[in-house]
């Protein structure tokens, strides 16, 4: 889990993309996330919505990393399908 300090620092950062991307359009290259490429080279996506509380105790993460645009998309895909199950197991 990334520090509370560390996300809110990334959520204030303006969306960056570059040309490694295979979209143009930042937030068309992972919808609902915010993506962020550092100087570094590193990625980052941020939810724009917050997971519903259930999903968030079942551990998942509003913000993940990687070191390429495909790890850091897999990452997000695995914290959606981590929610969703997390949502459709909740009790009604």
């Amino acid at each position: 889990m990334l520090p509370e300090q560390t996300v809110r620092q990334l959520c204030e950062a303006p969306a960056v993309h570059d040309a490694q991307t295979p979209d143009t359009d930042a937030t068309a290259a992972i919808p609902g996330w915010r993506l962020i490429v550092s100087d570094t080279g590193r990625y980052w996506a941020i939810r724009n919505r917050a997971f519903p509380r259930v999903a968030l105790r079942a551990g998942v993460e509003p913000a993940v990393d990687a070191d390429t645009f495909e790890e850091v998309r897999a990452a997000v895909a695995a914290q959606e399908e981590k929610a969703r199950t997390a949502v459709e197991g909740a009790p009604s």
